[in-house]
């Protein structure tokens, strides 16, 4: 025998019904049957007034337990919320946990947390749930706009049924705009306080009119209490974890301190024991490798202009540090293999480098009384060449010069559009005369301080010319002065230990070189008799005419004796003719495109600009030069 399933008993007049349907949580529609059904049954007005009486007893009942179940859980989303704060790790996980809980416990279809924004002054959005509009999402309210703004200024709750009709807050064309993407009629809005100061609002909306009772705007409040408390613990966190990363980062700043200064002290007392016992430069660099952990090596001669300040300074991957003495140059120390120097290292890497320009100050001392000699061997050469010959041969092989070579007089001198006068005047010519003693001591030559400059004699190498060896000297001395330097050369000498005598006239070229340079507005440069075209031909003692010529028209003189062409006689017709070809080719007998042909076979032996007036100068003294030599010749 099968059970019958269980079905509700049937109304009737007892009154025991409503305990069924309080028992099964029935909707509060079903609590009209039992009394329609008895009054269709034709129960008596005693029977229905029992009813009544107790259906109102169970719609009592029935509200009493909805609110407890309500309020019950709202203090487990409370509970959960005060557990998530226990556990804090993430403040935007909490904050959006409470706005979530927010809009299920209150049923709405978005809800919202703006924060304020002292510096701004104004409140932005953090945290939405619901939301479907990105305008909204962004808004920021100033205080006093719009509802939410009126609670962040006032510090009290808010509730409007109808956003756009209410008109106790003020509305704006932005907030509005906002608002009416998201479609809301329906907000409630408390503050988020600590102590007394506002820092944002928890918002519940609806896209409906809907009335808030005053329970769920408490619920509301003690969710915007939990979030405030959530926000002022998380700022808590965040500074003590600043403090403590700042505290650990003092403390590695100390450590590595303590470990610099015991790397500078050994420094220090290992480049004082070098200096006693008289290291040199490289001595230092090997010392400064060891104590900073690189590579360390000197370099001489000029550095970029903010390498020279006296300070340690970056350059790509390396650290430079100038030694100088007395506004000159010496050279650098640079520090390789360590991309990052704390200030202390840097120090220690510019007190070596001070170090280190006394060192070469001392060597220096000791190598001015050998200048001072090779100085007075020199001016023996130009004021007294008819001393024994021998004697000069065996002064310069103590100075370890070859008088047997080729050399080259250079005239030296500091320009300056003002020259200085009086004593700052001297000192231009002392540090001359010292630098380019220097200069002549590395390249086994003389140096000596005359007629306001300095005059060298320097060995020919063998690719070397004087116009080359004019232009390293004038590039060398500018930089080492940090001034302009003009040099004119002499062309070459022949064995000074056998002809002493043609040093002097050599040094008067190399002096007239040196002023036309001047003249030409050329200072600072370097250059010899031969760059200077038919001028350096007057200039020069030698008269190199033959070189001039072949310098000059040299490429075209070849090339007819090569091909049996006439391009030297065209070109001479040519210039003739006042550089007409059409009166060129009446000269020559020939057609205009036979001269126009030779014009540009001319033009790419002798270069783009040899029809320019300084060098159609040239070439016709070139042409007539060499006119003379040929009748000469023949």
């Amino acid at each position: 025998m099968s059970e019958e399933p269980l079905r509700d008993p049937e109304p009737s007049a007892d009154p025991a019904a409503y305990l069924g349907l309080l028992a099964r949580g029935a909707p509060a529609d079903a609590y009209d049957r039992p009394v329609l059904l008895a009054r269709a049954s034709g129960a008596g007005p005693a029977a229905l007034t029992g009813l009544e009486h107790a259906k109102r007893l169970a719609l009592r009942v029935r509200a009493e337990l909805e609110g407890r179940r309500r309020r019950e859980a709202e203090l487990s989303a409370l509970f959960e919320t005060a557990h998530d704060l226990a556990g804090l790790r993430d403040l935007d996980a909490v904050l959006r946990a409470i706005v979530q809980r927010a809009r299920s416990l209150l049923g709405t279809e978005v809800a919202y947390l703006s924060l304020n924004d002292p510096v701004a002054g104004d409140t932005y959005m953090r945290v939405t749930e619901g939301s479907v509009s990105a305008r909204f999402q962004q808004l920021r309210l100033g205080m006093g706009e719009g509802l939410g703004g009126l609670v962040a200024q006032t510090a009290r709750p808010y509730v409007t049924e109808s956003y756009f009709d209410d008109e106790r807050f003020r509305h704006t064309r932005t907030i509005d705009s906002g608002v009416r993407d998201e479609g809301l009629v329906a907000i409630l809005g408390v503050p988020l306080t600590l102590g007394s100061q506002v820092i944002g609002v928890l918002f519940a909306a609806d896209r409906r009119a809907r009335v808030f009772e005053r329970e769920q705007v408490a619920l509301l409040g003690s969710l915007a209490a939990h979030a405030a408390v959530a926000i002022d613990t998380a700022n808590l966190l965040a500074e003590t974890r600043s403090a403590l990363a700042e505290l650990e980062r003092a403390n590695g700043i100390i450590r590595a301190h303590s470990g610099v200064i015991e790397r500078a002290s050994e420094v220090h007392d290992r480049l004082t024991e070098l200096v006693l016992r008289g290291g040199g430069v490289h001595d230092v660099a090997a010392a400064l490798s060891e104590v900073l952990d690189g590579s360390v090596h000197f370099t001489e001669g000029p550095l970029p202009a903010e390498c020279a300040d006296g300070h340690a300074t970056r350059r790509g991957d390396e650290w430079v540090a100038a030694v100088s003495a007395g506004g000159e140059a010496l050279g650098a120390l640079v520090l390789r293999g360590q991309p990052d120097l704390d200030p202390v290292d840097q120090r220690t890497l510019e007190r070596a480098a001070m170090v280190t320009s006394l060192l070469l100050l001392a060597r220096r001392s000791a190598g001015e009384a050998e200048q001072r000699v090779r100085g007075e061997l020199l001016d023996d050469l130009l004021d007294a060449p008819e001393r024994d010959r021998r004697l000069l041969r065996e002064r310069a092989a103590r100075l370890r010069t070859d008088f047997d070579a080729p050399h080259v007089v250079l005239a030296a001198r500091i320009d300056r559009p003002d020259p200085p006068a009086g004593d700052r005047d001297g000192a231009d010519r002392q540090r001359l005369w010292s630098a380019a003693s220097h200069l002549a001591a590395t390249r086994h030559g003389l140096a000596s301080a005359r007629d306001g400059g300095t005059v060298l004699l320097l060995p020919l190498e063998r690719d070397d010319t004087a116009a080359e060896i004019a232009r390293q000297a004038a590039k060398h001395l500018g930089g080492a002065l940090r001034e302009p330097v003009t040099v004119g050369a002499s062309s070459p000498v022949d064995a000074p230990a056998t002809r002493p005598g043609d040093i002097a006239p050599a040094y008067g070229e190399a002096r007239r070189c040196l002023d036309a340079l001047r003249l030409l507005g050329r200072s600072g440069e370097g250059a010899a008799a031969s760059d200077l075209g038919f001028l350096g031909l007057l200039l020069a003692d030698a008269r190199d005419i033959a070189g001039f010529v072949r310098r000059t028209i040299g490429e075209v003189v070849a090339y007819d004796r090569a091909r049996g062409t006439d391009l030297v006689r065209t070109l001479d017709a040519y210039f003739a003719s006042g550089m007409s070809p059409v009166r060129t080719k009446d000269e020559l007998h020939v057609h205009v495109n036979t001269v126009a042909q030779r014009l540009e076979r001319i033009g790419r032996l002798l270069g783009p600009d040899w029809q320019s007036p300084p060098r159609a100068l040239e070439i016709q003294l070139a042409l007539r030069l060499h006119a003379m030599s040929s009748a000469v010749a023949r």
